[in-house]
């Protein structure tokens, strides 16, 4: 009867954690929905970056739904409830496993030239209505960058250029008195000249990449940490539903 009820708490302990580790995932699928500092817009050409928010939201809702799953089952006692837990842990299981190992693979999908290519393609200028273009402005003036490996990035190779050929590079690169506020430039011919002080002419893919790599190994970590917990879940679910009468 004693070795019953560690089993019984033991397993309710674990769903619990399965439970919290589907509300991180959650948390950091809804992150990269809101999109708060545009980086999704700049991925939408690539559909597993893209999907991966969706994704995450998909995987830590379930995971929310099992973890009280696994405890109702367990505080009731229920042989049914577990054996519908058993099955659906293990496919999450097998599920999760893929996508925690994607995930880590695809962190080098994160590659500079990937960028510097949609940049030039559909980057349109600092008046430009449309998304991808405004999240660009928005990023080069937040982070005080230029592109994404610098100035050279808008020369004739760029959609930019064809546009604007008098344009050595978007006013979004020249240096203001407030970037966090898109405060006003300090001088747009200086910065058009390139003069020290008066240029943004660091990219911003090292700090692109830093925030997006974060976040992807943060959701691998998280879902390694959630399938240990799942196999041990698994286990007492197991030996809770052949105990039970």
């Amino acid at each position: 009867m004693g070795i019953l009820m560690f089993m019984k708490y033991m397993m309710f302990l674990f769903n619990v954690l399965i439970f919290l580790g589907g509300v991180c995932l959650l948390a950091i699928g809804i992150w990269i929905v809101a999109d708060p500092d545009g980086f999704q817009s700049l991925i939408t050409s690539n559909p597993l970056l893209n999907t991966g928010g969706y994704i995450l939201l998909i995987v830590g809702l379930a995971l929310v739904l099992l973890g009280f799953l696994g405890c109702f089952g367990a505080i009731r006692e229920n042989k049914p409830l577990l054996l519908v837990f058993f099955i659906l842990i293990l496919l999450f299981f097998t599920v999760e496993l893929v996508g925690v190992i994607l995930s880590l693979t695809y962190q080098k999908l994160i590659k500079e030239e990937h960028f510097l290519l949609e940049l030039q393609k559909y980057y349109k200028g600092d008046n430009s209505s449309e998304v991808f273009s405004q999240s660009w402005n928005s990023i080069m003036i937040a982070l005080s960058c230029c592109g994404i490996s610098g100035l050279n990035d808008f020369d004739n190779r760029s959609h930019f250029h064809d546009l604007y050929p008098s344009a050595p590079w978007p006013e979004a690169c020249c240096k203001r008195d407030n970037p966090l506020l898109s405060g006003a430039i300090k001088d747009k011919q200086k910065c058009m000249e390139n003069t020290p002080d008066y240029t943004n002419n660091q990219g911003c893919f090292i700090t692109i990449a830093k925030s997006l790599k974060k976040y992807i190994s943060l959701s691998g970590a998280i879902g390694l940490g959630v399938l240990g917990i799942e196999m041990f879940a698994m286990f007492f679910s197991l030996c809770l539903y052949y105990n039970f009468d």
